[in-house]
């Protein structure tokens, strides 16, 4: 039997924080995000060239300090989207990847500044690029620097794991009628607010014409299967 061929050629995978934190909720799972990069391996050894945007939820979530200047919040999210970047790029250099980590605030310490033509020549070159600090603006989500990052690499799909297995019309925690869609467009997204990502990000995806795929990671192969163009959850084109 001849081996399944990748869907996409390069894609965008939006991780979120909480993704890797696991059943802990705060801080990193290492077992959990070692399965996580197993599955991105997987992808990178059958031709995919990957971007990653990470989260940092599970450190900080700045909107949730009221008391906080919003900006100083959001660099504090910033710092904390870089913290899981590296992280993810050690556990995926253990695998075997190479991997560039960039940041949208200078680090060069620890990191590459962002450029978007490096992190194409990284691509060319079979490595994993992944984008910390967000879009480098406070006001601004990791949802919209996924969105942005997208559309910047040429990237074919943005890939976001979620911890539910599609869009639905409502909370499928909170609600058992909740209906789930298997495909709709960027227009529906916001014209009925679903909540996807924030309406800066998916209108930055309608503009772009950017498909997305929401799918579960709570089986991680989902990433895996997804960029083979297997149907994990729900298409928006």
């Amino acid at each position: 039997m001849a081996e399944r061929q990748p869907k996409y050629k390069r894609v965008l995978l939006k991780l979120s924080g909480e993704a890797l934190a696991g059943d802990k909720k705060m801080g990193l799972d290492i077992p959990v995000v070692t399965e996580i990069c197993k599955s991105i391996k997987k992808c990178a050894d059958a031709g995919v060239q990957i971007g990653i945007v990470v989260g940092g939820g599970n450190y900080w979530r700045g909107r949730s300090s009221e008391s906080m200047d919003r900006v100083r919040a959001d660099h504090i999210g910033m710092l904390a989207t870089t913290m899981n970047a590296l992280a993810v790029a050690d556990v995926l250099e253990g695998l075997g990847c190479e991997v560039r980590v960039q940041t949208a605030i200078d680090m060069k310490q620890i990191a590459e500044p962002y450029i978007r033509q490096r992190a194409i020549r990284h691509f060319e070159k079979g490595r994993i690029v992944i984008f910390g600090c967000g879009t480098g603006s406070p006001f601004f989500s990791t949802d919209s620097a996924a969105a942005l990052r997208a559309a910047e690499i040429n990237a074919d799909i943005l890939l976001k794991a979620t911890m539910v297995d599609g869009i639905y019309d409502k909370d499928p925690h909170k609600f058992e009628d909740a209906v789930k869609f298997d495909h709709l467009s960027h227009q529906e997204i916001l014209v009925h607010s679903l909540k996807v990502m924030d309406s800066a990000a998916a209108a930055m995806c309608n503009e772009n014409r950017t498909p997305i795929l929401v799918f579960d990671l709570n089986r991680p192969d989902n990433i895996y299967d997804a960029v083979m163009g297997e149907q994990v959850g729900t298409v928006v084109s």
